[in-house]
C-alpha cells in the first residue's frame, strides 16, 4: 500500500483551463510528498487523496499502467519473495517440498497469483466494465468510524468511469479468475475444495482491509512529521 500518486489537484503544467496538445491522453497529476508510498515504502499507486466527482476517468492504457507499476514495484516483489521464504519454511501451501527449485515454484506462484488478480480486476475487466481501479480516499473531513466502514465496504463498492458508484464487478470477478487460474500452477495436493476455499477467503479478507492504510496514512503521515494543514483558511486582515 519518491512515487506518485493519482490525486486530484492539477500539476504545475496542468493549470485549469490548459489545453491538451490534439490526441493527447493526459497524465495523471502527482501527489503530495510522502504520500507516494505508505510508511515510505509501500507502493500507494493506485490511491486518490481525495473524494471527489471530477476526478478525471482513466483510459485503458493508464489502468493497466498503474497496475503493472503496483504489481511489479520492488518491494512488492520483496513481499511475494518473503512470502514464498515463509512459506518455504513451514512447508505450507501450495505443497511443492523443499529446497532451492521448491522456493523458485512458490515464489513464482506467489507472483503469479499477485499478478493474475491484480491485472483480472484492476485492468481488463476494470477497462471492459468501465469501472475505476483506484481507491477514492475520503479524507478527515469525515468522522473516523465513517471512513473505517467506507474503506473497508470498497471492494463490493466501486466508483464507475462516469463517477457514479456500482457494486465491484471488477473487483470481486478478478480475484475469482485469478484463484481459479493458480489451479493450473499449483501442485495436486492444494488444489482440493478446501484450500482453494481457503484461499479465496484470506484474499477476501486482504481485499477488504486493504483500504484501511490508504485511507488514514496522509493523516498518520501529517502527524509524524507535524505538518501543516494543507488548505488553511486565510487569516483575518488585522485592523491597524
Amino acid at each position: 500500500m519518491a512515487a506518485v500518486v493519482l490525486a486530484q489537484n492539477p500539476a504545475p503544467d496542468q493549470a485549469p483551463g490548459a489545453k491538451q496538445a490534439p490526441g493527447a491522453t493526459p497524465e495523471p497529476p502527482s501527489a503530495p510528498e510522502g504520500e507516494g508510498r505508505i510508511f515510505g515504502v509501500l507502493p500507494n499507486f493506485l490511491t486518490v487523496q481525495e473524494l471527489s466527482q471530477n476526478a478525471r476517468a482513466l483510459t485503458p492504457k493508464q489502468k493497466f499502467a498503474l497496475v503493472a507499476r503496483q504489481t511489479y514495484d520492488p518491494v512488492t516483489i520483496l513481499a511475494a519473495a518473503a512470502g514464498a521464504g515463509l512459506s518455504q519454511a513451514e512447508n505450507g501451501n501450495p505443497k511443492y517440498g523443499v529446497g532451492g527449485a521448491a522456493y523458485a515454484e512458490r515464489f513464482g506462484a506467489a507472483m503469479a497469483d499477485l499478478s493474475s488478480q491484480s491485472f483480472f480486476s484492476g485492468a481488463v475487466l476494470a477497462s471492459v466494465l468501465h469501472e475505476d481501479p483506484r481507491y477514492f480516499r475520503k479524507g478527515p473531513s469525515y468522522g473516523f468510524w465513517n471512513r473505517v466502514g467506507y474503506a473497508i465496504t470498497r471492494f463490493v463498492v466501486t466508483r464507475t468511469d462516469a463517477g457514479g458508484r456500482s457494486f465491484n464487478y471488477a473487483g470481486v470477478t478478478g480475484m475469482s479468475l485469478g484463484i481459479a487460474l493458480s489451479n493450473a500452477y499449483y501442485p495436486g495436493s492444494s488444489v482440493s475444495g478446501h484450500v482453494v476455499a481457503q484461499r479465496f477467503g484470506s484474499s477476501l479478507l486482504s481485499a477488504t482491509f486493504s483500504n484501511l492504510l490508504p485511507e488514514f496514512w496522509p493523516d498518520i503521515h501529517d502527524k509524524l512529521f507535524h505538518r501543516k494543514p494543507r488548505n488553511p483558511a486565510p487569516s483575518p486582515a488585522r485592523t491597524p
